[in-house]
């Protein structure tokens, strides 16, 4: 270990305030005299500047505000019209397909005149209030989930039931097997034993 090695350490005793003339800080305590800054329990923001008008009132402000949901891509019936045929599904799929969207993520949108030339069933698009009040007729396709239901493996299940059988039929196989020791009559002669010395004993006696 060296001098030049050790960690500088810097211990700043605390300011000691109003402890009289000499220590240079006593009288006001190195306040000043007067004013708001020199009083107890003063408190000035970072954004007053001494009655002008702050920085935060002056600079311009940027109205409105950026919406979290997605605006709609909108689409008129007209158009519609000149892609679709009678009967024919109005969705994510076909739009894409006849060239009239590239996202199918954005939600979309169709406005248009009170006049509808085709009918069309409508699926995963949303109308405008106009054409859902004025066309009655026009057959709004609810979502459908499509739910893929796995086929059963019946393979499977008869290997497992095979399985089962031959494990039951081992077991059976290895009980049957199993020799059965005959029960040997030591316990019971040393009973006997035991009594008949007893007999003798309270004889000799």
């Amino acid at each position: 270990m060296a001098l030049n090695n050790l960690v500088k350490t810097v211990d700043r005793s605390k300011k000691r305030v109003g402890r009289g003339l000499a220590s240079g800080k006593g009288k006001t305590a190195t306040r000043g005299t007067k004013g708001q800054k020199s009083r107890s329990g003063y408190n000035i923001p970072r954004r007053f500047e001494g009655g002008q008008t702050s920085k935060i009132q002056r600079l311009p402000k940027v109205r409105g505000f950026k919406s979290r949901f997605a605006k709609p891509l909108v689409l008129t019936l007209a158009k519609i019209e000149a892609k679709f045929n009678d009967g024919e599904t109005v969705n994510f799929k076909t739009l894409i397909e006849k060239g009239l969207i590239k996202n199918a993520e954005m939600p979309v949108k169709v406005i248009g005149a009170s006049k509808f030339g085709k009918k069309l069933i409508f699926a995963d698009v949303k109308l405008s209030e106009k054409l859902a009040k004025a066309y009655g007729e026009v057959k709004v396709a609810p979502k459908v989930e499509e739910k893929v239901e796995k086929p059963l493996d019946s393979s499977l299940d008869s290997n497992r039931d095979k399985a089962r059988g031959k494990e039951k039929t081992e077991k059976t196989e290895k009980a049957e097997k199993k020799p059965v020791k005959p029960k040997t009559k030591k316990s019971v002669d040393s009973s006997l034993d035991s009594g008949r010395d007893k007999a003798r004993d309270k004889e000799t006696k």
